[in-house]
C-alpha cells in the first residue's frame, strides 16, 4: 500500500551482476565504515544476489544487509551464509495477519513470520522494519512479544512517507499525527529495547528551539536506482532532481538544481522537502508559526540497553 518505488522515475529494469559489481566497486571507501543495503522491490528475485553478497564481503563492506519481504526467493538461504550476511532485515507492517495482509497483501504475514523463523533457526542475525501509519499504529504494542517470540535482533521503525504508492493513491489518510506518534511510538520502543533489542525510528517531530539538522549535509546516504539515479534524500526519489548519476558505469554529479541545493535552505519547518511535497505534516499557530519543525527522516534515534 506504501510503497516508495517509483517506475517513471527509477526505473523497471534488472540490473546485471556486472553492473551491481560495478556500483558497488565504485561506493566502497576502504577508508571509510562502509555499509552496504540490498533492496528491491524484492532483491531476493535476483539470481545473482548471493553474487553480489559475496563480492562485498571480499571487497571489505563493513556490513551488508538484504531488506526483503520474507519470500525468501530462489532458494537464497541455501545460497549464502550468515558469515557472508550481516543481517536479512524482514518487512512487517502488522502484529497481526489482518492488519498487515490488508497493507502489505493476502498471505504475505505467514509468508514472512516463516521466512523469519527459518532464517533464525540457520543462525542469521534478523531485524525488522515496521512502518507505522494510522492502520497499524493501534496495534503497535503487541510487537513488544511477537519480536521476543520471533528472536529479532534489531528492530526498524519507520513513518509512512508520500511517496510512490502513497503518492499515487492518495493515501495521505496512512499518516499519523504527532500527539498519536509521540503518544506511543517510543514508549513501545523503549519496551522492545528492554528485551535486549536494539530499536532505530526517526525522531519525526521537532519542538521549535530544537535544531534541524540535514542528513544531506551531516551524513552519506545513498540510495542507488536501476535508471542509475543516485539520491541522497529519500524524499526527493518521486522527481528527477538526483544529485548523482551513474553514466556508462561512472558515477558523475548532475548539473543545478538538484537535491543537493535544498540540504543548504534552513527554513521554520525543519525539513524543506517534507515542506514541499508533505505540506500537511506540518500545524501552525495563530501567528503563522510553526507548532513544530519535522526532523530529517534519515536521522534516527537509537535505543540499546
Amino acid at each position: 500500500m506504501h510503497c516508495y518505488i517509483n517506475p517513471k522515475q527509477h526505473g523497471k529494469n534488472t540490473l546485471s551482476i556486472e553492473t551491481i559489481l560495478s556500483w558497488l566497486t565504485a561506493f566502497y571507501d576502504k577508508r571509510k565504515k562502509t555499509n552496504v543495503i540490498f533492496l528491491g522491490g524484492e532483491p531476493t528475485l535476483h539470481k545473482d544476489l548471493p553474487v553480489a553478497i559475496k563480492k562485498a564481503k571480499e571487497m571489505g563492506y563493513s556490513s551488508i544487509t538484504v531488506d526483503t519481504n520474507g519470500y525468501l526467493f530462489n532458494d537464497i538461504l541455501s545460497k549464502i551464509t550468515n558469515e557472508e550476511l550481516d543481517f536479512l532485515s524482514f518487512s512487517l507492517d502488522g502484529a497481526t495477519k489482518e492488519i498487515n495482509d490488508k497493507i502489505r497483501g493476502a498471505g504475505s504475514y505467514d509468508t514472512c513470520i516463516t521466512g523469519i523463523e527459518k532464517a533464525v533457526s540457520l543462525g542469521f542475525q534478523t531485524s525488522l522494519i515496521y512502518t507505522v501509519n494510522s492502520e497499524n499504529i493501534d496495534e503497535f504494542h503487541l510487537m513488544v512479544s511477537l519480536l521476543k517470540k520471533l528472536k529479532i535482533d534489531r528492530f526498524f521503525i519507520q513513518i509512512i512517507g508520500i511517496r510512490g504508492k502513497s503518492a499515487d493513491t492518495n493515501s495521505s489518510k496512512l499518516q499519523v499525527s504527532v500527539e498519536k506518534w509521540q503518544s506511543i511510538v517510543p514508549s513501545v520502543a523503549n519496551k522492545i529495547a528492554d528485551l535486549g533489542i536494539t530499536v532505530t525510528y526517526p525522531k519525526v517531530f521537532l519542538k521549535p528551539d530544537e535544531v534541524f539538522e540535514c542528513a544531506g549535509n551531516v551524513a552519506e546516504n545513498y540510495f542507488v536506482f536501476p535508471n542509475g539515479r543516485v539520491y541522497r534524500c529519500p524524499l526527493c526519489e518521486d522527481f528527477p532532481v538526483h544529485g548523482q548519476v551513474f553514466d556508462q558505469n561512472c558515477l558523475t554529479k548532475t548539473p543545478k538544481l538538484n537535491e543537493t541545493d535544498f540540504f543548504k535552505l534552513n527554513i521554520p519547518e525543519g525539513c524543506v522537502m517534507n515542506r514541499l511535497i508533505q505540506p500537511g505534516n506540518i500545524s501552525y499557530d495563530d501567528d503563522g508559526r510553526p507548532a513544530y519543525k519535522i526532523a530529517c527522516c534519515m536521522l534516527k534515534e537509537e535505543i540499546k540497553k
